[in-house]
């Protein structure tokens, strides 16, 4: 139960008034009396703040509790959907996928595009279509502005300017977006790195709910992690926090560079080596080497785990151990995720390889789980973060 603090009786309002809004949020419409179970107000204080929220046009009545109860106890009081809309949006090198949603966080328009535009080219073409079918949902949902939009991008955001920081091996019409979106948008659009949504999304809606403290291993295209620590996500002097493609390891050759990870991690566990390194114990492996292909050769060896599969999965746990022992003698975080396209194709069966492995390589005791949050995490998290945004403007200061 959430209990009121003490406090003037104007600072109470607010405090009140947030405690509740919340609470719709969270549990969607709740009559009068599952508030006051819920804050632990009087009967006269949740009438009050009901009737001060409806006149703020934050609560409306949206119906009854059941058919047995009616008259004002049974009404269900929700928050007004339409007072607010966000926009999420995962964008990748070849894609684009695009969430609107309202207040409650009810989707209420989705795209999504494929980008064939030269990654070295102005991607005018990209931008145009992306802003096009923004617009195109817009229209259809009956929306006329948005809040706030996030955009998840892979690269450097830079937490000081919200400006993505030039990566030669990224798309250059990935900057031009994030500049079309916040020429085009009345809102506010904020820039968050992908890894670091995804990281959210297992935290609030998946895998590592149970805790604060953990490390998201993003094994896909390109490689990251995203670091929260004692429920704060960290991204570092310059954004730069869980760069792991980067990260010096055994088995590369070499010793990457400031601008080339390719003898970093990358190299051993980004999709492209996730293939080659399939093919060599004989697996059938799409010469794509991109992110859905390695995802299939690896899901398909975790379904069979045997054979030639299972020396496969041993052989790629022990290029992710390797990799997270080293965060973990820097962080100790007690918890590692394996996200990203690979790590939940992967799932448990790639999950105990790679956690049995750091046990003989790290003293610090650390659970490896597999990333559970279906469809696009990056996609959940840059919702769930324009959600907080804007209810935390709209819901007032309170707590």
């Amino acid at each position: 139960m959430t209990t009121a603090r003490t406090a003037s009786p104007r600072t109470a309002r607010a405090i009140n008034d947030r405690i509740a809004l919340e609470l719709l949020a969270e549990h969607g419409p709740l009559t009068a009396a599952g508030l006051r179970d819920l804050t632990g107000l009087s009967r006269p204080s949740v009438a009050d703040l009901l009737d001060r929220l409806s006149r703020d046009g934050m609560v409306a009545v949206v119906g009854e509790a059941g058919e047995a109860r009616r008259g004002p106890n049974a009404r269900l009081y929700g928050l007004v959907a339409e007072r607010a809309h966000v926009v999420a949006l995962d964008v990748r090198t070849q894609s684009v996928a695009l969430t609107l949603a309202d207040l409650t966080g009810r989707t209420v328009g989705r795209a999504e595009l494929p980008i064939d535009d030269d990654p070295a080219g102005s991607g005018s073409g990209a931008v145009t279509a992306v802003l096009d079918a923004l617009s195109e949902a817009m229209r259809g949902a009956g929306v006329t502005a948005v809040h706030t939009a996030v955009m998840g991008a892979p690269g450097l955001a830079d937490p000081a300017t919200g400006a993505l920081l030039p990566v030669s091996s990224l798309p250059r019409w990935h900057a031009a977006l994030l500049t079309a979106l916040r020429d085009r948008l009345n809102g506010r659009v904020l820039l968050e790195n992908e890894v670091n949504l995804a990281g959210i999304a297992e935290h609030r809606l998946g895998a590592v709910r149970d805790r604060d403290t953990f490390v998201l291993l993003w094994l896909g295209h390109g490689i990251g992690a995203s670091v929260v620590l004692d429920g704060t996500l960290r991204r570092g002097a310059s954004g730069g926090a869980g760069e792991l493609g980067f990260l010096p390891v055994p088995g590369t050759g070499g010793l990457p560079s400031a601008t080339d990870c390719d003898r970093g991690f990358h190299s051993l566990a980004a999709s492209g080596a996730v293939c080659a390194l399939a093919r060599r114990h004989g697996l059938p492996a799409d010469e794509a080497d991109d992110a859905p292909a390695a995802e299939a050769v690896v899901r398909a060896a975790a379904e069979a785990d045997d054979g030639p599969r299972g020396a496969f999965l041993d052989e790629l746990a022990e290029r992710v151990a390797v990799a997270i022992a080293a965060v973990v003698a820097v962080l100790d975080p007690g918890c590692v995720v394996l996200g990203g396209e690979v790590g939940r194709a992967g799932g448990p069966a790639l999950a105990e390889r790679v956690g049995r492995r750091l046990r003989e390589l790290s003293p610090l005791a650390t659970e490896v789980r597999a990333a559970t949050v279906g469809g696009s995490p990056v996609l959940s998290g840059a919702l769930l973060t324009a959600l907080d945004a804007v209810r935390d403007e709209l819901f007032g200061p309170g707590r």
